[in-house]
């Protein structure tokens, strides 16, 4: 999929680039090859009007006439009695006087007062006067030499700078797909780690099931077996529940309005349930909490962060040990830190621990946790704007919590 996701994104950038100089180098050619037309008929038309106009032979243009010229030319003239006059022929041999009659007839040939013939590369202007016709003629050879060169120039540039956008670009494709590259690698890990998580309790499940339609089992082990298959349920309820919040805040469903609340109260009421857990597992639950602190936010979702952080604190915690809560307001904003004792965290460790379905410490896993709980909590912090975090030093590790202050506070 990230394969054609460059290759199709390589093809837009060379397509825009294509269109983008074809369309630039041939303005440049067309203006270019305009602006030379234009000089060349002007000059054309100084010559022409800037002759005598008295059937005398001219045998060449006036100084001022020839300061302007910048291409070979010659005029040729006919009276009505069908006499021919050549005049700047310096040039060109005007001596053969059925090529004087050719260039004539081709330009009276078509009705304009300027043209060119291209098998002479000979530009005209045709002009009337009293004693007969006047037509002037340019050689464009260079002129056509100029164009030919400034194309051949373009479409150097235009395969070199085509070339170089080429290879930029693959590096532009490779550098655009990265995120959608990590994203996609997340959500196969996430697959796999979810499939993973339900295999073990489906495999109990159908297990227990099993022997629980056997009949050589008697009442007694059926018993266990639909305990076991109710505590597997239970599990997979959980992890599927998990999952499914999960879903709901990368989507950003069912987000409630934000409200004002004391967040000192809330964390209040958190300590308060978590404490008969502390003290059955023997466990010191100590707490700081400056009052008066108020947050804007979804109350049902910051519970939910601070039970995680407590829950992670009693699982992972050292018996006999004990856990830090603090509150306290700091550069405007609310800062909520949980440290207990236990296995120190690495800086790699403090980072990815907050990823979905991560276990820090894989052999104390008793089976109730998922590795989701941290991860919801991240999420449910960057939906109100917060940010969270890990630290680790001494033999504690602490979590951290920053929200904004409700304003006023």
């Amino acid at each position: 999929m990230l394969k054609k996701l460059r290759i199709k994104f390589v093809i837009v950038i060379m397509s825009i680039v294509t269109i983008l100089s074809g369309t630039i180098l041939g303005c440049v050619i067309h203006f270019t090859k305009q602006n030379i037309e234009r000089e060349s008929i002007q000059m054309l038309r100084g010559i022409s009007f800037g002759q005598k106009k008295s059937p005398v032979p001219i045998k060449a243009p006036e100084n001022d006439i020839k300061d302007n010229v910048r291409m070979p030319f010659f005029s040729i003239e006919k009276d009505k009695d069908g006499n021919i006059r050549t005049f700047g022929g310096d040039y060109y041999d005007l001596s053969d006087d059925e090529f004087i009659e050719e260039l004539l007839e081709a330009a009276y040939a078509n009705d304009d007062e300027t043209g060119v013939i291209p098998e002479y590369d000979l530009r005209y202007m045709k002009k009337n006067a009293p004693y007969g016709i006047s037509v002037t003629f340019a050689d464009i050879s260079n002129e056509k030499k100029l164009l030919n060169e400034l194309i051949r120039n373009s479409l150097i540039i235009g395969i070199i700078g085509y070339v170089l956008f080429f290879g930029i670009s693959l590096i532009l494709a490779k550098w655009v797909t990265k995120p959608v590259e990590k994203a996609w690698n997340e959500q196969k890990q996430f697959i796999a780690d979810a499939s993973h998580e339900l295999k073990t309790p489906l495999t109990v499940i159908m297990t227990n099931a099993e022997m629980l339609a056997d009949e050589e089992y008697s009442s007694e082990d059926k018993k266990g077996f639909t305990k076991n298959i109710l505590s597997m349920s239970k599990r997979m309820r959980g992890l599927v529940e998990s999952l499914l919040e999960l879903a709901r805040m990368d989507n950003g469903v069912f987000r409630k309005a934000a409200e004002e609340l004391s967040f000192s109260k809330l964390l209040s009421s958190c300590i308060l349930t978590f404490e008969p857990l502390f003290y059955e597992k023997g466990i010191e639950l100590n707490s700081e909490i400056e009052k008066g602190i108020s947050v804007e936010g979804d109350k049902t979702k910051l519970r939910q962060v601070i039970d995680i952080l407590l829950d992670n604190a009693l699982k992972y915690s050292y018996p006999d040990s004990s856990v830090n809560v603090e509150l306290k307001h700091s550069a405007g904003r609310a800062v909520l830190s949980v440290s207990s004792a236990g296995k120190e965290l690495s800086k790699a460790e403090c980072r990815d621990i907050f990823k979905r379905f991560y276990r820090a410490d894989e052999s104390r896993n008793d089976g109730s946790s998922y590795g989701l709980g941290l991860s919801i909590a991240e999420s449910i912090v960057n939906e109100h704007k917060g940010k969270i975090w890990a630290e680790s030093d001494g033999g504690r590790n602490a979590f951290y919590v920053s929200l904004s202050l409700q304003s006023g506070r």
